[in-house]
């Protein structure tokens, strides 16, 4: 009977610690979309349970195999079908064979790394299947409704600035402004920044993209006016409020991956608070305990 077990990481390790060399090299040469050629002749049909090899009358399953796939490095996933196949196969009736010999021991340190991964997939199963069932047409919809319908988005702001370096230099420009020089002339000629080239033109941008003391000044502006010189730890800035516009809502699919993503996050939340709410938890008082253990890994060898 198999005296001890390794966790998929373990296998997943001695796995790419035992690929040959050729198959590494195979690795660099495959892309992520290639599909293995299929091997030549009849094939089975499998699922799981298919037996692929046996050690000492221990059943080794195409369900082990995939487990170790699932949890190879990414460069050994774009490896194709062949080849994976028997490097996983290997690995796994080494490790079947070292798990019989008779120096094999269940310690407790290998007993506690099964408790672990047991505990940790076993909540990862939850995890996933509350996520999964948070996540519908219905939820969706009512989470972009209630979020980007009817609600005002704010506005969205269209500005030029000339940057220099020195309020007096700024002062100068709102000057010569105006007196009816052109802004873009000005902008082109005399700003520091990088869109000086382009006339000062910054585009649309909304509350939160400028630092503040630069976004305060815009929300200060009319349309076509321009403002006093404006700090900020770029320099000095002398600012043209071009256009205002209401910001519009984005479109469901824009946002979709956001709404589902914070969908499961609250339903997984919520699950796991409701399920610690009924549960009958014991801790011990952190004073009482030795708290230096957590650094004593030599108890894992004992």
């Amino acid at each position: 009977m198999r005296k001890t077990l390794t966790t998929l990481s373990a296998a997943a390790l001695a796995f790419t610690m035992a690929m040959p060399a050729q198959a590494q090299d195979q690795a660099q040469d495959q892309s992520q979309d290639q599909t293995a050629d299929q091997a030549q002749g009849q094939t089975q049909s499998m699922d799981l349970d298919t037996v692929v090899a046996t050690v000492n009358g221990e059943d080794i399953t195409l369900g082990h195999m995939l487990m170790v796939r699932a949890t190879l490095p990414e460069q050994y996933q774009q490896l194709g079908d062949d080849a994976l196949w028997d490097g996983i196969l290997d690995q796994l009736v080494r490790q079947a064979a070292l798990a019989q010999d008779e120096n094999a021991e269940e310690t407790k340190r290998v007993t506690l790394s099964i408790d672990n991964e047991r505990r940790a997939l076993l909540a990862g199963e939850v995890v996933k299947a509350v996520a999964e069932d948070a996540v519908t047409d219905e939820a969706v919809q009512a989470a972009y409704e209630a979020d980007y319908t009817g609600e005002d988005m704010g506005k969205e702001f269209n500005a030029s600035h000339i940057l220099v370096e020195t309020e007096e230099e700024a002062q100068a420009l709102v000057e010569e402004l105006n007196g009816g020089a052109d802004f873009a002339e000005l902008a082109r000629e005399k700003s520091t920044g990088p869109s000086g080239p382009n006339g000062g033109e910054l585009g649309w941008f909304s509350a939160g993209m400028m630092v503040e003391p630069f976004q305060e000044a815009v929300e200060a502006l009319e349309d076509g006016a321009v403002s006093e010189p404006v700090q900020t730890q770029f320099g000095w800035h002398v600012i043209k409020l071009n256009e205002t516009r209401a910001k519009e809502a984005p479109t469901l699919d824009e946002v979709r991956g956001e709404i589902e993503m914070s969908l499961q996050q609250q339903a997984v939340e919520k699950y796991i608070d409701e399920t610690l709410a009924s549960a009958e938890v014991t801790r011990m008082d952190k004073s009482e305990a030795d708290v230096s253990a957590l650094s004593n890994m030599q108890l894992l060898e004992d």
